[in-house]
């Protein structure tokens, strides 16, 4: 902090206007200034009575003190700095050399004419604390204009500084600033920046102490001379970052930027060459969509729909969360590094800014303590079920825009900018949908339970915010359908798009699973329980331990008269509730009684939802409550309470920190795909079959596509897709007999008795696949696979580098692309 003087002692001589003008090599500029300014408030001295100027020479090297003291005014005084510090260090020191009840700051060249003082004066009068001059404000007269430019500039940088730092104000760097003289020399003296950005400080002091400001419009013009050059537009930018972000604040988004970094450490320094087993095939289909994106992108072709699995039918994209919003813009880095190194970056660094998006909104909403705001957003971005997703769901760990869309709806409610927070928040959603449709619904629900909760604690709040927030609500959804209907009429009415899916009986919680610890926690884990109560490694999405449960209940009893910790507690067991299931099963007991979903099973857009995944909206809840704990904690009057109170977070928290994602040595691409063997076998219009072909159950194949430069179409694969005349929804592509028949031989090691009909049907299946080469790779029950094969196609493979490779063109199997039967297959019962 730079050398202030102490505020002044008020006298009965005090002045009732200060005028304070921030100087730097003045000399041609500052003299008529000075003569404006005491000519006009000498000649209306009822007006204004006594008055000061202060002229803060910030380390001039030209005779602008020397014109100052010349002048041997006792009314004009000059300030000085030893050397040149900028315009916010010269202010500084000229408010705190002020004695007057009123200060106006103003610019040495005047370019706001001192006759607009009395507009000022008068906002001040009204009962404001400060009154700015604005060239922005409706009724603000401009004369000379400055160089385009700038002006530009001068936007963009108001633009900004409207969005985060001080919302509401157009113009923050008129050089014409009236304030009440104690506010204004706390305000000044607390500052940090010594630059053009003090004013956008200042003002945002002002603001966090509850003062108003009121934005005046005033004549401007613009003066020669300008001290402000190209460099200073970044030098304010630097420290405009400086004032919105605390070093605190870097130091928590760094934190978790770590903290993911060392979730993901197995994978993050070799994405290439890394697996994460418990993604099981997750992993392999997300790198091919982030892949397809790119390469649809780059052949400008649809980026909503892709042959290149599910051949020759294709791949409703839109209907299977492959993330737009983030695979398109990716486009370069991926086809640069690769899908791999896309996906990785877009996990690690996802996770972090979701936790960084929810510390931002417990700091503006909640509490203001950033060590229990940097717990809490831990909590919401880190609990058990976002860590079991971080193995293969990005569209349930890049969750950044939820916090933002929350954070634009709590505006909403106050009633102040409805329509441009309605469009912002429309444009927000719109976003979302791009980058997962279920997580936005999920956090619609948990939004709605909340606000439910909220207006029962408090219904006077509510009668103030639901008039706004509804009519937000309209005018964002004006501006979000018409920006998604495309994209969701091509999900839901588009090529291969499907009714509705069958989820695992298993999608649902126990009330077991609530109190339980997931796999990957690091001191707690139990992958027996945790595997027991899930039905998979990426659906673990409760798992929140009987600690932590505990510590929600007793914040809740102790902090019972809040009506934010009501809200949040109703909204965690709400969701907690809704995701048993359909039904619920009373523990230790045979007794089966409907479940609290079965409500929302079968309504359009739910019927979709993993039940089971309505749990994780308890993350953020408890996420908050937690910081509404620990701040009250870190402020308790008495030490034990604090202590004690602070080692029961610990115990609650410790038991959850997630250990680092399992990640394996990556299984070789054949090296038949991996040097290009395969561009001889493979014609135009034809596909490649693995043996067997690309499944739920085995989805390396995609990885083979992907390091091939997707030169190659496979049948089958591992996506959501129609089944049937009724296009109900299935994992993978549409069944057929031989796709069926490998994939028993590969289950259960048998070979079947294959007859005439079978090598028909498979001829067929082949025929309709527009098959060029069939490729068994070595795998368990490979021996099978090959001798099921070899009867079906009537001969042996040959082995060419390093898989059996049936070439169908030699055999005479290849067929036009119309004589397949679309029959559907049949499940095969073998002997």
């Amino acid at each position: 902090m730079p050398d202030v003087p102490e505020l002044p002692d008020l006298s009965p001589a005090t002045p009732a206007l200060s005028v304070v003008i921030p100087a730097y090599n003045e000399e041609h500029r500052l003299p008529p200034t000075l003569d404006a300014l005491t000519d006009h408030l000498t000649a209306d001295a009822g007006r204004w009575g006594e008055w000061e100027i202060v002229v803060a020479d910030d380390g001039s090297t030209d005779a602008t003190g020397d014109l100052v003291t010349a002048r041997q005014d006792p009314r004009i005084r000059l300030v000085t700095a030893p050397r040149n510090r900028g315009k916010g260090h010269a202010l500084r020191l000229g408010v705190a050399a002020s004695r007057g009840r009123r200060v106006l700051v103003t610019d040495a060249d005047l370019a706001t004419p001192i006759e607009e003082l009395e507009r000022l004066d008068k906002a001040l009068s009204d009962g404001n604390c400060a009154a700015i001059g604005s060239r922005s404000a409706p009724g603000a007269t401009i004369g000379d204009r400055q160089h385009r430019l700038r002006e530009l500039l001068g936007r963009a940088g108001n633009l900004l500084i409207r969005r985060s730092a001080v919302p509401g104000i157009r113009d923050t760097q008129c050089g014409f600033k009236l304030f009440d003289g104690d506010p204004a020399r706390a305000a000044y003296a607390a500052s940090r920046v010594n630059g053009w950005a003090i004013d956008v400080e200042v003002l945002r002091h002002l603001r966090r102490a509850g003062l108003t400001v009121a934005e005046v419009p005033v004549r401007w013009s613009h003066q020669p001379g300008s001290k402000v050059g190209p460099l200073d537009y970044a030098g304010a930018l630097t420290e405009f970052t400086r004032i919105t972000l605390r070093p605190a604040d870097v130091f928590a988004a760094f934190l978790f930027l770590l903290m993911s970094v060392a979730l993901y450490a197995g994978r993050f320094f070799d994405p290439a060459h890394r697996y994460l087993p418990d993604s099981l095939r997750d992993q392999n289909q997300w790198e091919w969509f982030f892949a397809v994106t790119a390469d649809n992108v780059t052949h400008f072709r649809n980026p909503l729909f892709s042959d290149l699995q599910g051949f020759p039918d294709g791949v409703n994209l839109m209907a299977n969360t492959v993330m737009p919003g983030l695979s398109v813009p990716l486009t370069p880095l991926t086809l640069l590094a690769g899908p791999a190194v896309s996906l990785s970056l877009v996990m690690t660094l996802g996770l972090a800014a979701t936790a960084a998006a929810w510390y931002r909104l417990i700091v503006k909403h909640v509490v203001q303590g950033r060590i229990a705001a940097f717990l809490g957003a831990s909590l919401a971005a880190f609990a058990p079920p976002m860590v079991s997703h971080a193995h293969a769901h990005p569209n349930f760990v890049v969750l950044f825009m939820i916090p933002l869309i929350a954070d634009r709806a709590l505006r909403l409610c106050t009633g102040t900018r409805v329509v441009r927070d309605g469009v912002v928040l429309g444009l927000m959603a719109a976003y979302q949908v791009l980058l997962g449709e279920e997580p936005l619904l999920l956090s619609a629900l948990g939004m709605l339970l909340f606000a439910g909760a909220y207006a029962a604690v408090r219904p006077d709040t509510a009668r103030q915010s639901w008039r706004p927030l509804l009519r937000g609500l309209l005018i964002g959804a004006s501006v979000c359908l018409p920006l998604v209907v495309y994209p969701l009429v091509w999900q839901f009415a588009g090529p291969q798009s499907y009714t509705g899916i069958e989820h695992n009986p298993r999608s649902f919680n126990s009330p077991l699973a609530l109190l339980s610890f997931a796999e990957r926690s690091w001191l707690a884990g139990d992958a027996r329980t945790a595997n027991a109560l899930s039905f998979n490694t990426t659906e673990q999405n409760a798992f929140y331990g009987w600690p932590l449960v505990l510590l929600a209940f007793a914040i809740l009893v102790r902090l019972w008269k809040r009506a934010l910790v009501k809200a949040l507690a109703f909204t965690a067991v709400a969701a907690a509730f809704l995701s048993l299931g359909t039904e619920f099963r009373v523990p230790l007991t045979g007794v089966t009684v409907p479940g609290p979903w079965k409500l929302l099973a079968d309504k359009p857009l739910f019927e979709a939802v993993i039940e089971s995944r309505v749990a994780m909206i308890c993350a953020p809840a408890l996420g908050l409550l937690l910081a509404i704990a620990v701040d009250r904690l870190l402020v308790a009057h008495r030490p034990w309470t604090r202590y004690a109170g602070l080692l029961g977070v610990g115990l609650a928290l410790l038991p959850l920190v997630p250990a680092p994602l399992r990640a394996v040595d990556r299984t070789d691409v054949p090296a038949f795909i991996a040097d290009g063997t395969w561009a001889s076998y493979v014609r135009e219009g034809e596909s490649l079959v693995p043996v067997p072909l690309p499944d739920p159950g085995d989805a390396q194949a995609l990885h083979w596509q992907t390091e091939a430069g997707l030169g190659f179409k496979l049948p089958g694969g591992y996506f959501n897709g129609p089944y049937g005349d009724e296009r109900a929804g299935i994992y993978g592509a549409e069944p057929r007999f031989t796709s069926n028949l490998l994939r028993d031989v590969r289950n259960t090691g048998e070979v079947p008795p294959v007859n005439e009909s079978w090598r028909e049907q498979a001829r067929v299946d082949l025929a309709y696949w527009r098959a060029g080469v069939l490729v068994l790779a070595p795998q368990p029950n490979d021996g099978a696979l090959r001798e099921t094969v070899e009867k079906l196609v009537g001969g042996p493979g040959r082995w060419v580098d390093g898989v059996w490779v049936w070439d169908l063109h030699e055999r005479g199997l290849v067929r036009g692309p119309h004589e397949g039967v679309r029959a559907r297959a049949a499940p095969i019962t073998l002997p």
